[in-house]
């Protein structure tokens, strides 16, 4: 067990090098310093003197990759590769173009994120489960059609209806919950009531139909034929055979999703005026402000990253094919 982890940790870095490489190739050479100083300053007919003043003020006036005026190890160091790619290895993400440390902003959001993200997240997973294995028990009937046409129309309606129809009506017209908006301490539930529910309503359609799927498959196989043939009760045979068996695609989509929670929900966090990560990256983007959109591109590169490996270890603990293989 602790070899097959350390293979995927291995396996892992030549990768998170490589999206490394790659995010710097997209910001530093096929966007240039001279395109970031055009684009931030705004102007038609920005002067020369004016692209290098702003590349000396921000570090981007060294050599990409190699400083052949420097001495010793600046050579490797004084340049834009290390001073703004390869540092973020160690956390250090650089300021903001307002001056304010990266980092310490990541780590101040990071909280509200998880306090939607994480409600979101366990909600959504316990409903669809339990949704697509009543489906699946009344398989074939009126409910499981009904249930699945119900799927169907929940996914085909964009999450933006959800957001501003769930404003509109429980915020605006019957006045329950702010409409938009942040708390501190233990008034936060008033402000993310609404972006819950709309979370998990948005999301139950996709789910639930694919899950229900998921165990539709494992009802026909032969081991589930044996169960019943040993007189086990028909919710017995679900809970105790499918469900199991069920887990093992069902972990490929969940534990891959939980990285992502910590960066946050972008169209949520900006229509609610949840000040997370998601509504960071957003109003980077609008700022053009390359640090941070550079900071959280490595940064969900990394935790996608994470998510694959806690995959293929929540492998081991529900198939035990692959802990003996292992």
């Amino acid at each position: 067990m602790f070899a097959y982890i350390l293979r995927r940790l291995v396996y892992a870095i030549p990768i998170l090098i490589g999206v490394n490489l790659l995010t710097f190739a997209l910001f530093f050479m096929v966007n240039t310093p001279d395109d970031m100083a055009r684009m931030q300053l705004g102007v038609k007919r920005v002067t020369a003197e004016a692209i290098e003043k702003w590349k000396a003020e921000r570090g981007y006036d060294r050599p990409l990759f190699w400083n052949g005026e420097a001495a010793g190890a600046d050579k490797a160091v004084d340049t834009i590769f290390f001073q703004k790619s390869a540092r973020m290895f160690l956390g250090d993400f650089g300021r903001a173009e307002d001056g304010r440390d990266i980092a310490r902003e990541i780590a101040a959001r990071m909280g509200p994120s998880l306090a939607i993200a994480l409600p979101t997240f366990i909600l959504g997973l316990c409903v669809a489960v339990a949704l697509a294995l009543m489906l699946a028990f009344f398989r074939a009937t009126a409910l499981d059609f009904w249930g699945v046409a119900l799927c169907v129309f929940l996914m085909s309606i964009s999450s933006l209806f959800y957001i501003i129809g769930g404003q509109y009506v429980f915020a605006k017209v019957w006045r329950l919950v702010p409409i938009s908006g942040f708390g501190e301490g233990l008034d936060n539930w008033r402000f993310l009531i609404l972006p819950v529910v709309i979370g998990v309503v948005g999301g139950i359609g996709a789910s639930t139909r694919w899950y229900r799927t998921l165990f539709l498959e494992e009802v026909s196989k032969d081991y589930v034929r044996t169960a019943r043939a040993k007189g086990l009760p028909e919710t017995l045979v679900f809970f105790r055979h499918i469900l199991k068996n069920a887990m093992i695609p069902i972990l490929t989509g969940v534990v891959v999703v939980i990285p992502t929670l910590f960066m946050g929900s972008l169209l949520t966090e900006s229509f609610f005026g949840i000040p997370g990560l998601g509504s960071y990256t957003i109003d980077a983007i609008n700022a053009q402000d390359f640090s941070v959109v550079r900071s959280m591109v490595f940064i969900g590169s990394a935790l996608y990253i994470i998510g694959l490996m806690l995959t293929d270890i929540s492998y081991t603990l529900v198939d035990p094919r692959i802990r003996l293989s292992a």
